[in-house]
């Protein structure tokens, strides 16, 4: 197993990502308190200390610990902020001010945890999943977040697809034609039929989104690869 520990330093409070916790408890008995080993990497107020030979299982495995640090932060906060509008409605901005922290991104983060209690929210879909779902009805919250789920879209996915439903589906007659002018073949169909089933929609609404979101992307990658003028 992993273990994470925070060590108490002079200057600043240390995250250890290290394999084991034996070697946590090697490095706690150290001499100089914190020291890293090839197996870890330290997080500090200023930055990552990532130690020379570090192997890769190791640096991607800090990788995806500081990814879910950071979405259960913004989490983290949004619950800070709505506890301290709760409770302290004359005194909260002090505490805002006194923690160094920007309101408008906790106004943010505050408005998604309180349009989602802790018993609705997917551990895993990130914040932002949830923050692309906040302004909508809880019934349709639900469904967005199981179909994203169970499909494992990206925040962009989730966003494309809503957009594309919103635009509305086009003509039965019109995606008819279309196929018909590509010659899809019949196994390709079922298999476009059993994707969108999968995700819990049409298979028309399904393949405007994939289009518009592949559509998107390469997009995006051309207009980066263009020179500017």
């Amino acid at each position: 197993m992993m273990a994470n520990q925070v060590e108490d330093g002079r200057d600043s409070k240390v995250l250890m990502f290290g394999r084991t916790a034996e070697a946590v408890s090697r490095t706690r008995r150290s001499a100089g308190g914190v020291e890293p080993r090839r197996d870890q990497v330290l997080t500090t107020k200023m930055g990552l200390h990532i130690p020379t030979g570090l192997a890769f299982e190791e640096w991607e495995r800090a990788g995806h610990q500081l990814s879910g640090l950071l979405n259960s932060s913004s989490w983290w906060l949004g619950d800070w902020l709505v506890y301290g509008k709760d409770h302290y409605a004359d005194r909260y901005e002090r505490g805002i001010c006194a923690a160094g922290l920007q309101y408008q991104t906790l106004r943010n983060y505050a408005w998604v945890s309180r349009r989602f209690e802790l018993d609705r929210r997917r551990p895993a879909l990130s914040f932002q999943h949830h923050a692309e779902l906040a302004s909508l009805r809880v019934d349709e919250q639900e469904a967005w977040l199981d179909r994203a789920e169970r499909m494992k879209w990206s925040t962009k996915q989730l966003r494309n697809t809503i957009r594309a439903q919103r635009e509305g589906a086009p003509k039965q007659t019109d995606v008819v034609a279309t196929t018909s002018r590509l010659a899809v073949p019949d196994n390709r169909l079922q298999w476009w039929h059993k994707a969108a089933a999968q995700a819990g929609t049409e298979l028309e609404e399904w393949v405007m989104a994939t289009l518009d979101a592949a559509a998107d992307q390469l997009l995006k990658e051309t207009d980066r690869q263009s020179p500017l003028v």
